[in-house]
């Protein structure tokens, strides 16, 4: 990502240091953005029946992701991360619940 320092020559009379920031922010909210669409496009039949399971794995990421001083460095990590994690909660549900499952019983 390339980013523009904010400096005397960036600010003209059309452009203050709120309208920079607010610009900035709007590339990142952006680019955040679009990698959310590329990781559901990623996963989606991974989550087939349980698109919301995807969706919510993806607000988590982003939560935290807003939460650090980089987020649009660190959410496709984190959000790669609590997809999986997701995947591989949802593959041991259907084991559990398989009824020739001895764990069928106990779950």
């Amino acid at each position: 990502m390339n980013t523009t320092l904010c400096n005397k020559e960036n600010l003209t009379a059309d452009k203050t240091l709120q309208g920079v920031c607010q610009d900035l922010c709007a590339k990142l909210v952006q680019q955040i953005g679009q990698a959310k669409n590329n990781l559901v496009a990623e996963f989606r039949d991974a989550f087939a029946t349980q698109e919301q399971l995807l969706q919510l794995a993806l607000v988590e990421a982003d939560a935290l992701a807003w939460q650090t001083d980089y987020p649009h460095l660190l959410f496709p990590a984190l959000a790669t991360e609590k997809i999986e994690r997701a995947a591989h909660w949802q593959a041991r549900q259907r084991f559990l619940l398989q009824s020739t499952s001895p764990y069928a019983l106990a779950a």
